[in-house]
């Protein structure tokens, strides 16, 4: 009886156990936080998108480990209440770690959270100098405002004699578009040029661009410089146009979309702008992931396809070569240097990157690299 009961046991616990090794191991979940809806959800749904392709590639490679790899969406709505939300639904469902968010101003809404978590976030786009320098969760894989703005103002005053400079900035990502526009300052100074005029505004369907375009002209400037969303830098540019064929035209990288030619038209013809992509590139991993991307979506990556690309296959590459002794954050600290579609993305021991930067203008209605 004894014997038969003991043989029943051991039965039980080898098929138990043959259960247990053959059941499929959990997938390895990552969130992806993001403006994937409203009225500047292009920059968000490029971010998703890449964020998407890369899980996906990597799952067709075998996973991590042999697990597979599951993206959790969630939409910040460019609202900071909204993106704390979200946050915290990704925390819940004990996410490894986050690409996102797009923009500074949800940033700044939610480092806290992922720091009181330790879960590392991974920004594809933000660049404000607020969270520059900081030991924290927060990682990105581009440079902050300061080396767009100064790039851009490095450029506009050697090769465009510009000095005298009216500017638009958006006040809805206010993290961003003043410390961009602090940093511009500074360098436009050192080439003896001056912001005269700066004006803020909060996006959004009842701004009035033709009135904001004829503040900006009214102090004759040299160039009028736009720091917002593609949307708004491209209603602003047809509204100064209309008024002012010649003036210099600047933007920030934000407005560095597919939309802003779109929308823009000729108005957005010889706009100047720094950014963190070469589309001209003829690298070919940029070449390979560009095809796999307009093949899966139907439409260009643009700057927030290929940044978000590029952070998640650093989240997944760390997470791959990771010690078991060590957390997320360290690996990606000691290896420190990861290479993207594009460029080498490189973190300093706060989490903040370098990585290249182009100047470029809009010709014909396609980005093109002039420096």
């Amino acid at each position: 009886m004894i014997t038969t009961k003991l043989h029943s046991l051991l039965l039980i616990l080898i098929l138990a156990s043959s259960l247990f090794c053959c059941s499929p191991k959990e997938p390895v979940k990552i969130g992806f936080l993001g403006g994937v809806s409203g009225r500047v959800a292009d920059l968000g749904i490029a971010g998703r998108n890449g964020a998407l392709l890369a899980v996906e590639m990597r799952n067709r490679a075998g996973g991590i480990n042999g697990r597979t790899i599951e993206l959790l969406v969630e939409d910040d709505q460019q609202d900071a209440e909204q993106a704390k939300a979200a946050m915290r639904r990704l925390i819940d469902q004990k996410v490894e770690a986050i690409v996102g968010p797009m923009t500074s101003m949800v940033a700044m809404s939610v480092v806290p959270l992922v720091n009181h978590a330790s879960i590392v976030m991974m920004s594809p786009t933000v660049s404000t100098q607020d969270l520059s320098h900081i030991d924290d969760y927060f990682f990105r894989v581009i440079s902050s405002t300061a080396e767009y703005a100064h790039k851009s103002a490095d450029y506009q005053a050697m090769h465009q004699g510009i000095r005298r400079v009216a500017a638009a900035y958006d006040l809805r990502n206010a993290s961003y578009s003043e410390s961009w526009l602090k940093e511009y300052r500074k360098a436009l100074a050192a080439h003896g040029g001056e912001v005269i005029l700066s004006e803020p505004y909060f996006s959004g369907d009842e701004i009035n661009f033709a009135t904001l375009a004829e503040k900006l002209l009214n102090v004759n400037p040299d160039a009028v410089l736009v720091i917002a969303n593609s949307l708004d830098a491209a209603m602003l540019a047809q509204q100064v146009r209309k008024r002012d064929p010649y003036v210099h035209i600047a933007t920030s990288e934000w407005a560095a979309t597919e939309r802003l030619s779109e929308l823009g038209g000729n108005a957005v013809e010889g706009v100047m702008i720094a950014q963190f992509m070469d589309r001209d590139s003829n690298n070919p991993s940029f070449l390979a992931f560009r095809q796999a991307y307009i093949d899966r979506f139907s439409m260009e990556p643009g700057f927030g396809g290929v940044t978000a690309f590029d952070a998640t296959n650093v989240v997944l590459t760390a997470l791959a070569a990771k010690e078991k002794s060590q957390t997320l954050k360290q690996a990606i600290l000691s290896q420190g240097l990861f290479i993207g579609v594009q460029s080498e993305i490189r973190f300093d021991k706060m989490g903040d990157a370098k990585r290249d930067t182009y100047m470029t203008t809009i010709h014909n209605g396609q980005f093109l690299r002039v420096h």
